[in-house]
């Protein structure tokens, strides 16, 4: 996250902003789209939120430090266990979701579908 405003506010949910990829803007350089936070009933400053498609990256990116390497050099279980978090993250809403999951973990659709469908059953 870049430094950002320097308030409380922004200090207080710099974690927050950290694990979604947002970032702290000043309220005078807001566009439409993002999110104004108040403090004390007064604008302290907006956050802006990541494309969904820069989410799943940050996903994946998450999972291979979490696993310790390029996901696809995983072990079978591995894969099926990063699919599994994936879906509870909500991986597979993002449109192209499977395919990209698919490409990073070096395996099919066919194969990413077989692992959610094994964790469902």
């Amino acid at each position: 996250m870049s430094a950002g405003p320097a308030h409380p506010l922004a200090t207080a949910i710099r974690p927050l902003l950290d694990a979604v990829g947002a970032v702290p803007v000043a309220v005078d350089e807001a566009r439409p789209e993002d999110l104004v936070l108040e403090w004390d009933g007064a604008p302290a400053l907006a956050v802006r939120l990541p494309h969904l498609g820069s989410a799943l990256d940050r996903l994946l990116a998450e999972m291979e430090q979490r696993f310790g390497g390029p996901l696809p050099g995983l072990a079978r279980a591995d894969k099926q266990r990063v699919v599994a978090l994936l879906e509870e993250r909500g991986a597979f809403t993002v449109r192209h979701g499977v395919e990209t999951v698919a490409a990073a973990l070096g395996v099919s659709r066919f194969t990413v579908y077989n692992y959610l469908n094994r964790e469902r059953a």
